[in-house]
């Protein structure tokens, strides 16, 4: 008996933590249990709640997308217009530039289809002329100024900031009245926009206004209407859109405005203090580059800048003076002309006899003789010739485009040259695409830079080399026809 007692002792001893085991976990799995009773309910408000988040802030955000359309007007008759009116307009759209983007390679003026490459995928420019179906010619003016100042077409519809509305917005409404006169007295064209061709999900229109609320601060501001050129560039003429950085989604950079972008695979150079210009501008030299598409020191207009210059030849020469001064004083280089430095190349004067250059003018530099034996063989016999401009090759030492942070734009004139303008007396120079091996240009590049420039070399050249060769930009170059006004030069 005695050992049964001990051996029962013995076994609840034993037993004991199992016991207490069971019985913990008896307590645990119902304090779970009753943690469970509290957390679910809490757990469905805590979704409850971010799914009326989520839904109010799409309610928000679809209030804030939402645009309402506008009401379709019967195309006004030119007789409707005041003459003045219409003919303010036609300067005014030259120097916003209008025809240049939307307009397409042999396309009818203003019927759109122009294909504007971007980060995000291309953007093909809309039809403004009156046609009633296929271009603008049932809206209303108010329609075309919500365009204008919102970025908002006349069914209600976000448009993509390839139109620069974001500059736009700063055009006055009386401005705006008198280009919607100029364009609604054009001729109709039925010319259909291509779809866009953009990245997922950003042809959901409705995005837009998400960028807007970030990037998009509309105008007009009366402060700026006070400076005439700083109106004109800021505003119609949107300077920044191609001379400014831009972020990540695509805007424009305030905080770094005119110090240099890209635009159709050119670089566009600072004109700000930054500009790389070994000759600095000034009012005049501006104003005549703006109005000629030349400058004596500082070369021809090519690239997206030679129709821009072409427009600016034909509106009221104090338009472009404003904007000349603005953007010299913007550069801090707003001399008269009494002060001009003397040119770093002397510019030949009229009559000069031109001489044709040969290996032996061209001057050594230690380590590149092979980009030197291309100078002298594919540009020397021009840019060393003394022949004055616009006709005459730009002696490099006075080129901006040796003095740049890139060779990018280089690259595209070697590649493809200065085509002739049709129809117009003007400068003309060849492209070496089939000539000329990559390695070649990269050569020629750093014989360049290190000749004419006190500049470091520039680096990942090959690459980018490549990459314009290829097709990766919009490198072909435009004709520089707005050099009507040039002085002939009885020797061409």
């Amino acid at each position: 008996m005695r050992g049964f007692v001990l051996s029962a002792a013995w076994w609840r001893l034993r037993c004991r933590p199992v016991l207490f085991f069971a019985v913990g976990l008896r307590l645990d799995r119902r304090r779970n249990m009753l943690r469970a009773e509290v957390t679910v309910p809490r757990l469905k408000t805590l979704l409850l709640g971010a799914a009326g988040a989520i839904v109010l802030a799409g309610a928000g955000f679809a209030a804030l997308a939402w645009k309402p359309a506008l009401d379709p007007v019967t195309p006004p008759t030119r007789e409707s217009f005041p003459p003045e009116l219409i003919r303010r307009g036609a300067e005014l759209a030259a120097i916003g530039d209008c025809n240049t983007c939307h307009t397409a390679p042999g396309g009818k003026v203003f019927a759109g289809g122009l294909a504007l490459p971007t980060p995000f995928g291309t953007v093909y420019s809309t039809n403004i002329t009156p046609d009633p179906e296929a271009g603008i010619g049932r809206w209303s003016e108010a329609a075309f100024q919500r365009a204008m100042r919102e970025g908002v077409d006349r069914e209600g519809s976000h448009l993509y900031p390839a139109f620069p509305y974001d500059h736009f917005t700063l055009v006055t409404e009386a401005d705006n009245r008198a280009i919607y006169a100029y364009l609604m007295t054009r001729e109709p064209v039925r010319a259909e926009t291509p779809a866009n061709e953009l990245v997922f999900p950003l042809g959901f229109r409705p995005l837009l206004a998400g960028w807007k609320l970030l990037f998009l601060e509309e105008g007009p501001r009366p402060e700026l209407e006070a400076d005439h050129g700083a109106y004109l560039a800021e505003g119609l003429g949107h300077c920044g859109a191609c001379h400014s950085p831009r972020n990540a989604l695509g805007a424009v950079q305030h905080d770094h405005a005119l110090s240099g972008g890209e635009a159709e695979g050119w670089y566009a150079y600072a004109v700000n203090q930054s500009s790389p210009a070994p000759q600095p501008w000034t009012e005049e030299s501006l104003f005549h580059y703006l109005r000629h598409g030349w400058e004596a020191s500082h070369g021809i207009a090519r690239g997206p800048m030679a129709p821009v210059v072409a427009n600016l030849a034909w509106v009221p020469e104090e338009d472009v003076r404003a904007i000349a001064g603005y953007v010299a004083r913007k550069m801090g280089h707003g001399v008269t002309p009494a002060t001009v430095p003397a040119p770093i190349i002397p510019v030949p004067g009229p009559g000069t006899s031109p001489t044709m250059a040969d290996s032996q003018a061209v001057p050594p530099v230690p380590g590149q003789d092979a980009g030197r034996a291309v100078y002298a063989s594919a540009c020397a016999s021009c840019h060393e010739a003394g022949r004055p401009l616009p006709f005459g090759g730009m002696h490099l030492k006075g080129s901006t485009a040796p003095h740049g942070p890139n060779p990018r734009n280089l690259i595209n004139v070697v590649l493809d040259g200065l085509p002739a303008a049709e129809g117009e007396r003007a400068p003309i120079m060849p492209g070496f695409r089939a000539v000329l091996t990559d390695q070649q240009i990269v050569e020629l590049l750093g014989y360049i830079r290190a000749a004419f420039t006190d500049q470091q070399p520039w680096t990942g050249v090959e690459a980018l080399v490549r990459e314009v060769r290829r097709g990766h930009t919009t490198s072909a170059s435009r004709p520089t026809d707005a050099v009507q006004s040039a002085p002939a030069d009885p020797t061409q």
